[in-house]
């Protein structure tokens, strides 16, 4: 009866959160910043863009690298500025200094502060006031701010080109000269650039604020924090705090339940198991998990050191080849690639021990798919470059390039390819457990969450196929967090849960009833706020403030379960100490443990330092994103695939004890590193941006006028100890990986201490420790 309730809410819990996730889409969709069919002068009718102008305009942002150089709307890369709020701030300035040039023969700076203050305010009649027409189409500009627009364009077009005034400016935005070659598709993209940020500053219709909710703070036109913002704020404090005190009261209640005492195995279960043929054939894709970590840090540090060098590589004119905008695209994408591949490896190892059957071409199968992911890494990759180096055109870009959204960057046909292939992952799975769970029993519950949460894994990644070439950015960006939140932090969270569940079930770690309820409990909470808290990325991209609204209170409940984060870290260490045969599994447990630590750092309290409203108006952009990104990614995710890899490939040598020195040096160095990496720099650089977010505006926080002062160069830079660190533990990870099938990790078959330990395993005697 307790799994029947808990799956109810399961069920209640799923059915009414997409429906207000599907409600809410749709109000994003009625309501998003249009884009006129023309952008007119008042005076004389003249076109300055056309709509279409704006939508190429955006083909030409994302075929650049979109996201990854520079940002829109507070979404993207960190080095370049957010181009919104630059374009906004340079046309505001522009508009002021003429004014005051024209009537007061000096620059505004100089003016008195009463004829400044009179000035501001006519230039927020002028940029603040809605003149789109949507009975015509057409949005109208005065004589004078269509001055301002060829302005500001003539400066993106020096920035983006060859002129050499810019030269510097170029270097500190690391975009290498002549990025875009074709005047005509300079033009298009300062289409682009002008709607975006004219949605940041021109108020919606019939309400006091703009598209984006009156972000960026600029206050020369009066976007400051709307009274929802700081309301909405208000109430997702105290809904944390309700929260926690819900929760904290639910578990002083569950500890006074009687309860029994744990009986262990005296040796380890899965000592005599077998691996299946297909089994077997998972080993590969832990080597291509190992080896995409090392690549992908690589690209990391050189994507960093661009911050400091933004032309090259320590005087290697890397830019030449490889621009930031490539080095940052491959670092993302791979970090999703390799944790994707230990997680859907992990299914395709488990499924067939679950089930305790191996279908008929199952081995195959995992073959021909571990073929197809490959073709779309290097596919992808591929496709990525030739766009980013202005070699595709839109249609080719869109389809085998790289489509400009910062974690689904790669073209829509790679796409549909990773699509198929989950599905055909979920088959592989499905059909190994079906078995298993037609003979139903006590595993037939946990069984079935881990084939909810496989599905949900396959499917939900088909949210990526929603919008088009050119669809509006404010449609795009709603599906995008889809794939990112729901997809990746959703319901690989589930799957997660679940396998870890069924690995210390099998090995007797944990008694079945407890983990299904326990799974089923922590899926209802987790999903209860994760689902609809999908809306706290979309604060500020062109949402109504309604989404603001439930944004703000369901981002605060996801963060509920875990500040009880460490009752599972405690428990999973715990069991380290069950009985001696289970320090074989020592270092995946404590890589679990790892998860739990930055489950409460990375995902829940740098999640929420930047989540409310009013955080996230100043932050979002700065380098407090790569605070939370770092330790929630890689912290939570990473940390999980490498302990399901791990444990995998245990199971793969259960006869085969490891030489584990480097196992620790890795485990040890790549979590100090990470620390490191944020406390010495990600978090300073991004709290001396809040600070000058707050006194000065968003543009200013990230202009190469800010960045490249000598305090930032040095935090920078500093950078390089945490790197360093973290980098030498993913190498050293994979020489124990490379090693398990070269054998320098495995102990000789004669060593003593194998023999020592073997005994121990068998009899559940410890062991002596290795000298």
């Amino acid at each position: 009866m307790r799994h029947t309730r808990l799956w109810a809410a399961f069920g209640a819990v799923i059915v009414l959160s997409f429906a207000v996730l599907g409600y809410f889409g749709f109000e994003i969709y009625r309501k998003a910043p249009p884009i006129p069919d023309r952008v007119v002068v008042a005076s004389d009718g003249r076109a300055l863009f056309t709509g279409q102008d704006i939508r190429d305009g955006q083909n030409v942002w994302q075929s650049l690298g979109g996201q990854q150089v520079g940002s829109i709307w507070g979404h993207g890369a960190y080095v370049a500025p957010d181009w919104s709020a630059d374009w906004l701030h340079r046309e505001a300035t522009w508009l002021l200094d003429v004014w005051a040039q024209d009537e007061k023969g000096t620059t505004f700076d100089k003016l008195p502060a009463p004829e400044r203050a009179a000035l501001v305010e006519r230039l927020k009649a002028e940029i603040r006031t809605n003149t789109y027409d949507a009975a015509s189409g057409a949005l109208t500009v005065s004589p004078l701010r269509a001055r301002a627009i060829e302005a500001v364009s003539k400066h993106y077009t020096g920035v983006f080109g060859t002129d050499p005034a810019m030269a510097e400016l170029r270097d500190a935005y690391a975009i290498p000269a002549a990025t875009l070659k074709d005047p005509e598709r300079q033009r298009l993209m300062n289409a682009f650039f002008f709607w975006a940020a004219w949605a940041c500053g021109t108020e919606r219709p019939g309400e006091n604020v703009t598209y984006s909710n009156n972000w960026p703070s600029e206050s020369l036109i009066g976007n400051h924090p709307s009274g929802a913002i700081v309301v909405w704020s208000v109430v997702s404090f105290v809904l944390l705090l309700a929260g926690i005190g819900a929760l904290s009261w639910y578990f002083a209640a569950q500890r006074h339940r009687p309860t029994e005492d744990p009986v262990y195995p005296e040796r380890d279960p899965l000592i005599g198991q077998q691996a299946t043929p297909s089994m077997r054939a998972t080993r590969k894709y832990f080597w291509v998990v190992a080896a995409l970590i090392v690549a992908q840090i690589a690209l990391g540090a050189v994507s960093a050191h661009y911050g400091v060098e933004g032309s090259g590589f320590y005087g290697i004119p890397l830019d030449r080849w490889l621009p930031y905008a490539v080095t940052r695209t491959w670092h993302v994408q791979l970090g999703i690639f390799w944790i994707a591949t230990a997680w859907l490896a992990t299914g395709l190892f488990i499924a067939p021990a679950v089930g305790g059957h191996e279908p008929k071409f199952q081995r195959a199968g995992v073959h021909f798919l571990f073929v197809c992911l490959l073709v779309i890494v290097v596919g992808s990759l591929a496709g990525q470059w030739f766009a980013i180096r202005q070699k595709l055109g839109f249609e080719a870009n869109f389809w085998f390039g790289h489509q400009g959204y910062e974690y689904v960057d790669l073209g829509r046909f790679w796409q549909i390819f990773l699509f198929v292939g989950l599905c055909l992952w979920l088959f592989l799975v499905g059909r190994a457990l079906w078995p298993a769970f037609k003979k139903g029993g006590e595993n037939k519950n946990l069984l079935a969450l881990f084939l909810v949460a496989s599905t949900a894994i396959a499917l939900f990644y088909g949210a990526g196929l929603m919008w088009g070439r050119q669809t509006n950015l404010a449609m795009a960006e709603y599906w995008r967090w889809w794939v990112v939140h729901l997809w990746v932090e959703g319901f690989f969270e589930v799957f997660a849960t679940v396998v870890i569940a069924f690995l210390f079930t099998r090995m007797g770690l944990l008694r079945l009833a407890t983990a299904t309820s326990a799974v089923l409990f922590s899926t209802v909470l987790f999903l209860s706020g994760g689902i609809i808290g999908t809306f706290h990325h979309l604060y500020f991209t062109g949402t109504p403030t309604s989404v603001l609204a439930l944004g703000a209170t369901f981002s605060a409940l996801e963060v509920v379960p875990l500040v009880l984060i460490g009752f599972e870290a405690y428990e999973n260490l715990t069991l380290t100490r069950a009985r001696p045969w289970v320090a074989a599994y020592k270092w995946p447990i404590y890589f679990f443990v790892a998860v739990a630590f930055w489950n409460l750092v990375g995902a829940g309290l740098f999640g929420f330092f930047i989540n409310p409203p009013i955080a996230l108006y100043y932050m979002q952009g700065l380098n407090t994103t790569p605070v939370h990104g770092h330790t929630a990614l890689f912290g939570v995710y990473g940390m999980l695939g490498i302990g399901l890899m791990l444990f995998c490939l245990k199971g793969l040598s259960t006869h085969r004890a490891w030489k584990t020195g480097v196992l620790s040096f890795a485990f040890w160095t790549i979590n100090i590193g990470l620390v490191l990496m944020v406390l010495l720099s990600l978090l300073p650089l991004g709290l001396l941006q809040t600070w000058a977010s707050v006194e000065h505006g968003m543009w200013y926080a990230r202009s190469a006028e800010f960045l490249q002062t000598p305090r930032m160069d040095t935090l920078r830079w500093l950078r390089i100890l945490g790197d360093t660190i973290f980098a030498a533990g993913a190498l050293a990870l994979g020489w124990f990986v490379l090693g398990l099938k070269t054998g320098w990790s495995l102990r000789a078959e004669g060593d003593p201490s194998t023999e020592r330990e073997r005994e121990a395993l068998q009899i559940g005697q410890p062991a002596e420790k290795e000298t």
